[in-house]
């Protein structure tokens, strides 16, 4: 099965309203950027553009949308609700109810990706 089916399967089977939320997510998603590609990893959808950009995971009580690289990104709508602490990560929870700012999150998606598709800065001796 190809990743993109193994999402809809994934999406399929939660059935309720988290998988309706996954569906939405996977839409804004793809609308984004056309860059990205669907990937099935760790048993979970991700997208990727030059490496791993996002991730979204259906928890029991939640919904996680979890950039790989999300502490290098501004976040001026203030998305990021989750894994605040984190060195490299940032992430978006959502319950049962909630709703998202699909603009600001489409916004967030491209500069993911961006940041991405920008070349490695080399690193200065200190980081070696």
């Amino acid at each position: 099965m190809n990743p993109s089916d193994q999402i809809t399967a994934y999406i399929d089977k939660l059935g309720d309203w988290r998988g309706k939320t996954v569906a939405r997510l996977r839409a804004v998603i793809l609308a984004a950027s056309p860059d990205l590609v669907e990937q099935w990893k760790w048993s979970t959808p991700v997208w990727s553009y030059q490496g791993n950009v996002l991730a979204v995971g259906a928890f029991q009580d939640h919904v996680k949308l979890n950039f790989f690289k999300g502490a290098s990104l501004d976040d001026p709508a203030g998305l990021f609700n989750a894994g605040l602490d984190a060195k490299a990560t940032r992430a978006i929870d959502l319950h049962k109810g909630e709703s998202l700012d699909e603009a600001a999150l489409r916004d967030l998606i491209r500069a993911a990706v961006a940041l991405n598709r920008a070349p490695a800065r080399p690193k200065s001796r200190g980081e070696r």
